[in-house]
């Protein structure tokens, strides 16, 4: 019975991503009571300065990341595996003149040089961040002195009922079940020594995951 339910829970998560992209703004929002947007700008103060580099966006989705990384100065390329969100963050950036440079790829395949980026973001990605291979893909493209920077979660800390129904969906759909491996021998296995920092907003807090190279140090 477990497993089906795995993968009727998996299955969901691949229609968000795709064929139902197009709800995926709508889902966020609602599970977050509106944070959602807060959790991903809370990786914000973690990035290299604007001039430093270009940033490299794993798993862009509806674009809201490129549109706040534009504003904020930096330089950005996007790739995301799935066609749908690229068609909606295209759209969404194209409406307020922001330029897309968009990529459909997988992230254990990366379709750029050596060295070309002063970090990677990546904002509620699924497992496929700690494949070996995607870390092994993430550390080729970055700079020697970049970084890793990804929000794997935000918890509310307000919001009554609704909250407690909403941590109540987390656990039932594996949300808060942890990823499974000891994630800084993990990271360092692939050169990265792993920090974890809790950002607080009014009514939640989010989790950002800094992985320095081992040649920077951090």
């Amino acid at each position: 019975m477990m497993a089906w339910w795995w993968r009727l829970v998996r299955f969901g998560f691949r229609l968000l991503y795709y064929e139902l992209a197009f709800t995926y703004d709508w889902v966020a929002n609602l599970v977050s009571l509106g944070d959602w947007w807060a959790w991903q700008r809370s990786a914000l103060g973690y990035l290299p300065r604007p001039e430093q580099g270009i940033i490299l966006e794993l798993a862009f989705g509806t674009g809201h990341m490129q549109e706040e990384l534009h504003k904020g100065g930096w330089q950005t390329v996007g790739c995301d595996l799935s066609p749908h969100m690229a068609y909606i963050a295209r759209r969404r950036l194209s409406k307020r003149n922001i330029p897309a440079k968009l990529t459909q790829g997988r992230a254990q395949a990366l379709p750029y040089q050596k060295n070309q980026f002063s970090a990677v973001l990546s904002t509620f990605p699924t497992p496929f961040i700690l494949e070996d291979a995607t870390l092994d893909e993430i550390k080729r493209v970055l700079k020697p002195d970049g970084v890793l920077v990804f929000v794997p979660s935000g918890v509310l800390t307000k919001g009554g009922t609704a909250k407690a129904a909403l941590e109540g969906a987390y656990q039932v759909t594996g949300q808060r079940s942890g990823w499974g491996v000891e994630l800084d021998a993990l990271f360092a296995a692939r050169g990265f020594r792993l920090e974890k920092v809790y950002v607080e907003h009014p009514r939640s807090i989010a989790t950002v995951m800094i992985a320095y190279s081992a040649v920077s140090g951090g």
